[in-house]
């Protein structure tokens, strides 16, 4: 039995990731000189069934002549469970160097991933892809798995190890409220009902104080990720002119550890890279315990005091993350 933890995925910078439904040419350009972090280019729920493969032709020129810059580009194909899928992975693999990652809907159980694994793998080795002999690109392509069904949350802990290639779960409570029959008034949003009542104050009143539905679903995907070394990303917030709503969703998740955050309209870009990002506070807080712990490593210390508090081995391991992702940000 191993006590160590598992590597960690390849290092992204994925504090927003932007859908942009792939049968809509006209929104690629846009998509391209936003601030988000990921790009994904959508040929599932944004797409008609009719629409589909037309979807995919856009979706392949996009990634091919458009300048997406430095972004993390993927691509989110259709279920398993749809005759589509196939050939979205095929005709991508195939002939889009650009692309770094593929986004699984409705992964149910490990074999899902293993069967897009195999053909992923059977198609890159005929290219020389991710091997050195690709004339067409060298990327070896990554996976994010959406997990948004009760068969998907019950077997999170072997999904998050069913494949090499994968390297985020990300949330998707629309579905996953359809799949365990939640009530729900807004995609990733708060139900009305869905609360406890507090015990009573100084005049016999007991108030109904609202809470998250989705959190513990959430605490999950976020300990499955960190078991294995992956990224908990949270899915979307469907009702995109309510930003007030979508921020306190983001910052939720980014107190419990998330790396980012889906946003499913533009406008929902700059509150997800500020939430994900840390403060220029956070930032100078953890280079002093860094410091402080190098130098009572100098003076065989094992704990210090930093800002009146305490700090000890994981304290500068916390730093050592927060300072990481703030080097990413300032080098992209």
């Amino acid at each position: 039995m191993s006590f160590t933890q598992p590597e960690s995925a390849t290092p992204r910078l994925t504090r927003s990731e932007l859908a942009v439904p792939g049968i809509n040419p006209a929104l690629f350009d846009k998509a391209a000189t936003s601030a988000a972090d990921v790009v994904f280019l959508d040929l599932e729920d944004a797409v008609a069934p009719d629409d589909k493969p037309q979807a995919r032709k856009h979706v392949i020129a996009a990634l091919n002549d458009v300048d997406w810059g430095s972004k993390v580009m993927a691509v989110r194909i259709n279920g398993l469970d749809t005759h589509y899928m196939y050939r979205d992975v095929v005709d991508l693999v195939e002939n889009c160097p650009r692309l770094d990652m593929l986004i699984i809907p409705k992964v149910g159980v490990p074999a899902d991933v293993y069967a897009l694994d195999m053909l992923v793998t059977q198609i890159e080795q005929a290219q020389g892809r991710g091997q050195g002999k690709s004339q067409s690109g060298d990327k070896r392509i990554a996976f994010e798995v959406l997990i948004e069904t009760a068969l998907g949350m019950a077997n999170i802990e072997a999904i998050a190890q069913s494949s090499r290639r994968l390297e985020a779960l990300a949330f998707g409570s629309g579905d996953f409220a359809a799949s365990t029959r939640a009530r729900t008034t807004i995609i990733g949003g708060l139900h009305p009902e869905y609360g406890v009542l507090t015990d009573c104050d100084a005049e016999g009143r007991r108030v109904f104080q609202q809470t998250d539905p989705w959190h513990a679903a959430q605490v999950r995907l976020l300990v499955a990720c960190r078991a294995y070394g992956l990224r908990p990303i949270d899915g979307p917030y469907g009702d995109f002119k309510d930003a007030e709503g979508y921020l306190s969703a983001a910052r939720r998740v980014a107190a419990l550890g998330y790396e980012g955050k889906w946003a499913i309209h533009p406008t929902q870009i700059a509150a997800a890279n500020v939430v994900f990002s840390p403060s220029a506070e956070e930032v100078a807080k953890a280079r002093r315990i860094v410091e402080a712990m190098a130098q009572a490593a100098r003076e065989g210390k094992g704990a210090v005091q930093v800002d009146g508090r305490l700090v000890d081995i994981a304290s500068i391991r916390m730093a050592q993350n927060l300072l990481q992702k703030a080097d990413a940000i300032v080098g992209k």
